[in-house]
């Protein structure tokens, strides 16, 4: 199956330039939705958690800095949120393409993890500057926002070829992982700072750190606004999910590749 999907890596560039420009080319605004709405919903946070519910103030000293903490945490979650649930799909969408021509079922979740890397380039852009304008400024630690790029990535495939093969036999997958996003984004340490619970909620702290999506996140913290005591957990424990999921997702794509279409 490497083979073959390094063979396909030219349509595989073909596929995800067509897939990000048709989603934005009758648009007005065009990618600058991609990127608008997670900024918008950055500050919205930022003044809603600071003034009204009181976190931003116990950790950042202005709307400012917490409006980068949580940017931050946006930009690789949303990227996770939106590439993940298309991935996870991805084969049964692609069927019409599939039934015409053979190519490994795993490379529309390739597809979709591309696709989605172009908003997710500028949103860190837009992260940079925000550091740079309001927030603490950048430093060589930036540069960390590299492997947390590629291990939101990661994830984002590992779980794509997982939940897309057992997505042709089981089609309540697409609202299974519906409903987990919903909730874990508030399970994951997006609004507020894992070395708060630090002292007081020891066990709640690591759990939550063992969260698929929390060593992106923190990855991206670390680059920004300083580092977690968590980091090194939540890191190590996104790569157990990776291993996991893309361990189980590679075995069932080489077993079943070849019947997806004819069960579709």
């Amino acid at each position: 199956m490497l083979r073959e999907l390094w063979a396909a890596r030219h349509l595989l560039v073909i596929l995800a330039r067509k897939d990000f420009y048709v989603r934005y080319r009758r648009t007005v605004l065009g990618v600058v939705w991609a990127v608008g709405v997670p900024l918008v919903q950055a500050v919205v946070l930022a003044l809603v958690f600071t003034h009204v519910v009181g976190i931003g103030r116990s950790y950042a000293a202005s709307d400012h800095e917490y409006a980068v903490f949580l940017y931050a945490a946006l930009v690789p979650w949303n990227y996770i949120a939106n590439a993940g649930p298309t991935a996870s799909t991805a084969i049964v969408d692609n069927v019409a393409l599939a039934g015409k021509i053979y190519f490994p079922r795993a490379l529309p979740v390739l597809v979709t993890a591309a696709s989605a890397i172009y908003p997710f380039t500028i949103g860190i852009v837009l992260l940079l500057l925000m550091s740079v304008v309001v927030g603490s400024g950048i430093g060589i630690s930036f540069l960390l926002v590299i492997p947390g790029a590629a291990l939101a990535m990661l994830f984002v495939v590992s779980i794509g070829l997982c939940l897309s093969a057992l997505h042709v036999y089981f089609r309540d997958i697409r609202y299974i992982v519906m409903a987990v996003l919903s909730v874990g984004f508030y399970l994951t340490p997006i609004i507020y700072p894992l070395e708060k619970l630090q002292d007081s909620h020891h066990v709640l702290r690591d759990l939550l750190a063992a969260g698929p999506a929390a060593g992106p996140i923190e990855i991206f913290r670390a680059a920004t606004v300083g580092s977690d005591s968590a980091l090194g957990l939540a890191v190590t424990a996104c790569l157990v999910w990776c291993v996991v999921f893309g361990g189980v997702g590679f075995w069932l794509q080489c077993r079943r590749d070849r019947v997806f279409v004819d069960l579709l």
